[in-house]
């Protein structure tokens, strides 16, 4: 049996095409299909077919839907793939069930293939993905405007496929196949940038400067005209490489696929940056701090910061920020490993050489790698993302002595023996960016129907990102529960870690890894000082320490280095300072201090002679 969302909905046994019953049903199997292997809440099923008037029989009626939907199953043999759990029903279908399936599991395929350099199996795969489209997903239902949001989903994934089967194939050279190919896109969605890229590039490499040129002046007049904008940055750069007659391999500026990686390469001009994020919140006042002292020449700045702050999506997005300014390039590279081990020289030197383009050359000694990496980058303006420093060693490894480029470092500590630096603290959010988080995540309809309760979730997640968004992405799942409800699973310390979780967002194994490299005598500390209030005095951080205050405060010191305990606000004494355990931080503190308080009452309750 197979379902087809992308043009109109249908489905068939065997080729064979079946009724798929009266409007109404086919809005619940259509919102079914777009929310495949995942509950879908029977508010949302009422909303989509009814809107804001639902009927007194909306849940009967929904119930006689599902029914007849179930029969239409039963004749492949498939009845029980629409089951009902407390979430609301799941459709379970495979890849080979439902083209959008089929198209995301494709795309996938290509740009790993593209990532990897193999240019002729990403065009294959992402040219497979773009001939299961069959025109705007499901015309006929979208009078129903959540059936409408999720159509447009489809066609914003369906263009991000073609746009990366543009990149794909002009790594490959098909300059003339990608112009026929993106027209039409590019009058249907104007507003799409990297499409427009493409385009640029495309009508460029064929031979037809004039037409690229023009292409971005028609983008141009459309954003005045439309939205009072101007292009991005990003294009505006393609459009003056254009304009100089620069090398058509320069200035692709979009996306992380082949060609990018490949023209990269060859023009010297490496742009190997993770994809910003989409939903950044705030942080207003750091991203004007670190692009003006990146902007204008500073050789390092540190952005610090706890376990789950968002030091590296603030790196990232600040990054995307500055492509211009950086002619000679960006380059991210990440100093951990994923257990939160550091990495090895010789790991690090291999790629970031391979990022340069460099990597035949590269010599074997790792010592030797990293002081001719450093000599390259002396004569280049590139701007290196280096994120999650372990320590101060592995930075200055990295960093030229001198030259114009900079670097943006994100560590959980201080890094104090590096200098000279310009140190970003990134703090835990605010709670209006909190909520705005979370409403993103949730839906701000649902923030709003109980802010009470929101706000109690973003103050356990001690307003940090990580956190915040965990707790998001578990609630869109759970549709069905209350925040209420779920605002006292976090109250409650010893089981807070493990309700922060969703997917592959786990908090617990972020502060786990941070806390499995900390010094055994911060560990020590961080035990002691954990049941303590979430702000403290010096003097009480000197009772739980149990020593005198001058060594306290060397204690407390130090733990601030290692960015476990935050800075106090402001210039301030000592003596009168409020301080605080980084909040994740103390909830894995005080759980470890219970484990071994349990530890040592089993021991001691074993008899000498056992």
């Amino acid at each position: 049996m197979r379902f087809r969302v992308l043009g109109h909905l249908s489905a068939d046994i065997d080729g064979r095409m079946l009724p798929l019953g009266p409007h109404k049903q086919q809005l619940v199997l259509a919102m079914l299909l777009c929310h495949p292997n995942a509950p879908v809440s029977v508010d949302m099923l009422t909303e989509a077919v009814w809107e804001d008037e639902p009927p007194r029989t909306a849940r009967k009626n929904l119930q006689m839907y599902v029914s007849a939907l179930r029969k239409l199953l039963a004749e492949a043999g498939e009845a029980d793939r629409l089951v009902h759990r407390p979430g609301g029903y799941i459709l379970r279908l495979a890849e080979t069930d439902l083209d959008s399936l089929r198209l995301r599991a494709m795309a996938r395929a290509g740009r790993e293939a593209a990532a990897s350099g193999d240019f002729e199996a990403a065009v294959r795969l992402l040219q497979q993905a773009r001939e299961l489209w069959a025109g705007p997903p499901l015309p006929e239902l979208r009078g129903s405007l959540p059936v409408q949001a999720e159509a447009d989903r489809l066609i914003s994934r369906y263009l991000a496929v073609c746009e990366d089967w543009a990149e794909a194939a002009l790594g490959l050279g098909h300059a003339h196949e990608v112009v026929e190919a993106v027209g039409d896109l590019v009058e249907q969605h104007p507003m799409r940038e990297r499409l427009r890229a493409a385009q640029m590039t495309a009508l460029h490499r064929s031979g037809r400067r004039a037409e690229a040129l023009g292409a971005f002046d028609g983008l141009r007049q459309h954003l005045s005209r439309e939205l009072g904008l101007s292009p991005s940055p990003a294009l505006e750069a393609l459009y003056r490489s254009i304009l100089a007659e620069g090398t058509t391999g320069a200035g692709f500026p979009f996306g992380t696929g082949p060609a990018r990686r490949s023209e990269s390469s060859q023009s010297g001009r490496p742009a190997l940056l993770p994809p910003d994020t989409a939903d950044f919140i705030g942080r207003e006042d750091q991203v004007r701090e670190l692009r003006e002292a990146l902007a204008g020449g500073s050789a390092a700045v540190v952005a610090v910061g706890p376990a789950g702050a968002g030091k590296t999506a603030l790196a990232i997005h600040v990054a995307h920020r500055l492509r211009d300014e950086f002619p000679g390039g960006q380059i991210f590279v990440r100093l951990r490993e994923d257990s939160g081990k550091p990495r090895s020289l010789a790991s690090l030197t291999a790629e970031l050489w391979s990022s340069a383009g460099l990597a035949e050359s590269r010599p074997g000694d790792p010592e030797q790698a990293a002081a001719l990496w450093r000599a390259w980058l002396v004569g280049r303006k590139v701007l290196l993302v280096l994120d999650d420093a372990p320590d101060e060693t592995c930075v200055r490894l990295l960093l030229p002595g001198s030259g114009p480029g900079s670097a943006v470092v994100t560590a959980r500590s201080q890094l104090a023996g590096l200098a000279p630096v310009l140190r970003v603290e990134v703090p835990p959010y605010s709670m209006a960016e909190a909520l705005d988080m979370l409403g993103r995540v949730i839906g701000p309809g649902r923030v709003r129907a109980d802010q009470a309760a929101a706000e109690r979730i973003a103050t356990a997640c001690g307003m940090l990102p990580l956190a915040v968004r965990a707790a998001g992405l578990k609630l869109a799942v759970l549709r069905h529960l209350p925040l209420g409800e779920y605002a006292a699973r976090l109250d409650d310390p010893t089981t807070a870690l493990d309700e922060l979780s969703a997917g592959d967002t786990a908090v617990r194994r972020h502060v786990a890894d941070q806390w499995q490299h900390l010094d055994t005598s911060v560990r020590s500390a961080l035990l002691r000082l954990g049941p303590l209030p979430a702000l403290f005095t010096l003097d009480e951080a000197a009772t739980a320490l149990g020593c005198e205050k001058r060594q306290t405060l060397r204690t407390v010191e130090r733990l601030i280095e290692m960015g476990v305990v935050a800075l106090p606000a402001g210039e301030i004494a000592a003596s009168d300072a409020l301080y605080a355990v980084s909040h994740l931080t103390r909830l894995y503190a005080n759980e470890m201090a219970a484990q071994s308080a349990i530890g040592a009452a089993v021991v001691a309750a074993v008899p000498p002679d056992a």
